[in-house]
């Protein structure tokens, strides 16, 4: 395998060459909104909530969600939340901003952020060998298990087949004995060379932190992210979801109906992966402080680590309509994507299980960012962050959540 800083310097030069070739569109309409101190007017975010505001209205009118929280954060502040719906159509107990969600993949943050916190204090470095801190870690090929370090783990880069052994976790297997078959996987590339998204590889890390600091992975994540951030009702597994004074319910679709179900155990068996739940409350003080809002527990330096781009990812650039058309390049850092949206740097991630989805996105030069949770499986509201992007980038509309198509049949509480 090349050496780590030679890899950087062909992946900084092959990023070089690909922005070369594609036209600065879009860019240039995103930068004429920003003003000459590269921030964005005041009354151009107002008028992007508003129309979001707008949009979220039309998309419950519609059905598209049981439930939605969702907040836009300026500054280091809330500038606006708002919540819609019910976090139970059978009860009919509406979503507040302290209504807990499963955030699915926006887990897999916390992890990359609670390593930093590790790493700071000696505890272990970023390129420490994986194999040193677990003895049990193997892989098909033996260099690479003795090469791949803890940031492969963070930044996707383990060499694995594209979310390996999820269909097991989908059937109910236990990770302790997925994680010891990893052997077991024929590798796409050397660990740090490539790009493919896991759950259960990813959670490896919180077999690191247990192993350094003979703690429990989420009690690390308590005692130095959720409490000291104010995140009063953040908690990791189901039980603790269904202990919470307000939580929403998964719901499904059921001839024109939101039907709640009881939530799945599956990925909450890889806590650092997908095994978060957090309230909209929660969620904004956690996006102030990846904004760099909340120094005492995040800090700068840490802030621009975790934010650093690692490896290309190509395939987000073709993932949906919005991303096709808003996305110059997107890579993939320490559990957070960044994109260039327009020619602003963007850090971004989406999570998904089921009956839940969360999104979470932030224009670090802009200090505006925003934040969606929802209780089913629609993709409306998805699209909404990029609708509001583009309209707080002053680029031409597009109604990407297809607000404007026909009505399907209105779904009934």
């Amino acid at each position: 395998m090349s050496h780590p800083i030679a890899r950087r310097a062909a992946l900084l030069l092959s990023c070089i060459g690909l922005l070369a070739l594609i036209p600065p569109v879009h860019a240039a309409a995103g930068r004429d909104a920003v003003a000459p101190d590269g921030l964005l007017p005041r009354w151009r975010i107002g008028a992007a909530i508003r129309a979001y505001s707008g949009w979220l209205d039309r998309a419950m009118a519609r059905g598209d969600a049981a439930g939605i929280a969702t907040a836009v954060v300026v500054d280091g502040k809330v500038r606006w939340q708002r919540t819609l719906g019910y976090a139970d159509t059978a009860t009919g107990a509406r979503v507040t901003p302290h209504t807990v969600f499963r955030i699915a993949s926006l887990s897999k943050a916390f992890a990359s952020a609670l390593t930093g916190l590790l790493v700071q204090e000696g505890a272990f470095g970023w390129n420490t060998r994986i194999e040193k801190a677990l003895p049990f870690f193997m892989l098909k090929n033996a260099r690479y298990a003795r090469e791949a370090t803890i940031a492969d783990i963070l930044s996707q880069r383990l060499g694995l087949p594209h979310n390996a052994y999820d269909n097991l976790i989908e059937d109910h297997a236990r990770y302790p004995e997925l994680v010891r078959r990893l052997d077991e996987v024929d590798p796409i590339c050397p660990p740090g060379d490539c790009y493919s998204y896991q759950n259960v590889a990813f959670s490896l890390i919180g077999d690191v932190v247990y192993a350094e600091t003979g703690d429990f992975y989420y009690h690390q994540v308590e005692k130095r992210i959720f409490w000291p951030l104010g995140m009063n009702t953040a908690t990791y597994g189901r039980e603790a979801l269904e202990a919470s004074k307000s939580w929403a319910r998964p719901h499904w679709r059921d001839h024109g109906r939101w039907v709640p179900f009881q939530p799945r155990e599956t990925y909450y068996r890889l806590a650092p992966a997908a095994g978060v739940n957090a309230s909209l409350d929660d969620m904004e003080k956690w996006l102030i402080a990846q904004m760099g809002g909340d120094p005492r527990v995040l800090s700068p330096a840490l802030l621009r680590v975790l934010h650093t781009p690692l490896v290309e990812t190509p395939s987000e650039r073709w993932a949906t309509p919005w991303r096709r058309a808003r996305l110059r390049n997107a890579q993939y850092a320490l559990a957070w994507r960044v994109y260039d949206y327009a020619g602003h740097r963007l850090i971004f991630h989406a999570g998904a299980v089921q009956g839940y989805r969360a999104m979470i996105g932030f224009f670090p030069d802009l200090h505006v960012g925003m934040v969606i949770l929802w209780n089913c499986d629609d993709t409306v509201p998805a699209q909404l962050m990029p609708m509001f992007f583009d309209k707080l980038l002053g680029l031409p509309f597009v109604d990407w959540a297809g607000l404007e198509r026909p009505w399907r049949r209105r779904v009934r509480h």
